[in-house]
């Protein structure tokens, strides 16, 4: 499953220089002029995670297959791109097939650097870019509602019941408040609200990006950004993109973490982003092992076995007949597989299980 996040920020804020890094290829061009972007970048990263080694020694795999981020770095919006400033729409389309919204803010200063409102105020950016978003969001439900209110002109009862939903999301809009301010009210509006393609839907992660000195403590812009985040129910972390991008350089697991050391750093700002993001997106990571390999699925919290089963292949959710689930806490402790099944710490789980952070399971299906 994995998600996808857009990358978002205002021009020569380090968005690209951030994708670099975290996907530890030179692929999206970093330079200081705007709309260096052009088309958008996409790519993929292994999403780190240390329990899948553990249960691959433990299994005997051949090998390991961890879950992946997807990244979508999208070129550098300005104010009135929803009319088409800058590079207009075409790249506003780009983050409505994204799953979240990682919005980079500059939050450092550099003369070398331009700025493209000439100066550095982390707040007024953000709102620059919300705005713009809302702007595209709105004209796109204008366009969806003068549809559906034709339909409705036939008085079927459930196309009122979406023009009104959708009517209190554009009353929001026009308040200057984002589409993910209005919760739906029953499954059919959750439904409908996936099908509307709003930007301002999505999750947003801020990615506070400051320099150097910075990395380990903030500094009064990235206080801002993370109150304002607060406030929203959104999530602030605090990134260097330029040590990101000395750490993908490093050859070895040992020479980044000597790096991060005499940074005064805990971890790379890619866990972060990934820690992050599932929070954000509600997600979690199950396991399944065998000799041929071990791997990381990922899942949202909730999920039932049969749609667990799913994300591997939708044969296993339409035959599911059982799931055999161990936790990673006592597939450690008993050895693996056989020791776990051996001291009746392996399950039996049927439809209803709901599957947990870390469990190692083996699906049985028919079909």
């Amino acid at each position: 499953m994995g998600f996808n996040c857009g990358i978002v920020g205002l021009p020569n804020v380090g968005k690209s220089t951030l994708f670099n890094a975290l996907t530890a290829t030179a692929a999206a061009q970093a330079a200081n002029f705007p709309f260096c972007t052009i088309e958008p970048n996409v790519g993929r990263v292994a999403v780190p995670d240390p329990r899948l080694d553990e249960i691959a020694k433990l299994a005997g795999s051949a090998k390991t297959v961890p879950t992946q981020l997807g990244f979508v770095d999208i070129a550098g919006l300005v104010r009135g791109a929803s009319k088409g400033e800058g590079l207009g729409n075409q790249f506003l389309a780009n983050i409505r097939e994204t799953d979240a919204i990682i919005h980079v803010v500059r939050c450092f200063d550099d003369s070398k650097i331009t700025h493209v409102e000439g100066s550095v105020d982390p707040l007024r950016d953000v709102e620059t870019i919300e705005t713009e978003l809302m702007v595209a969001d709105l004209d796109s439900l204008d366009r969806q509602i003068a549809n559906i209110a034709r339909k409705a002109k036939s008085g079927d009862k459930d196309i009122k019941t979406q023009l009104a939903f959708m009517e209190r999301i554009k009353a929001a809009l026009d308040a200057g408040e984002a589409a993910r301010t209005v919760t739906p009210d029953n499954e059919d509006e959750a439904q409908l609200y996936k099908t509307l393609g709003l930007m301002t839907a999505k999750p947003v992660l801020y990615v506070c990006n400051v320099s150097e000195d910075d990395a380990a403590a903030g500094n009064d812009g990235t206080r801002k950004v993370q109150a304002m985040a607060a406030d929203q129910g959104a999530q602030a972390i605090v990134i260097c993109a330029a040590i990101e991008s000395e750490i993908a350089r490093l050859d070895t697991e040992a020479e980044k973490a000597e790096f991060l050391e005499t940074l005064d750093l805990a971890e790379p700002g890619l866990n972060k982003v990934i820690r992050a993001g599932y929070a954000l997106l509600g997600l979690q990571t199950y396991f399944t092992a065998g000799p041929k390999e071990a791997r990381a699925w990922t899942v949202r919290i909730g999920a039932k076995a049969p749609e667990a089963a799913g994300v591997i292949h939708t044969d296993f959710q339409k035959g599911f007949i059982k799931a055999e689930v161990t936790g990673y806490d006592d597939y450690l402790a008993c050895g693996g597989e056989h020791g776990a099944k051996d001291a009746g710490k392996m399950r039996q789980e049927g439809k209803e299980y709901l599957v947990q952070d870390g469990d190692v399971i083996l699906f049985r299906f028919n079909v």
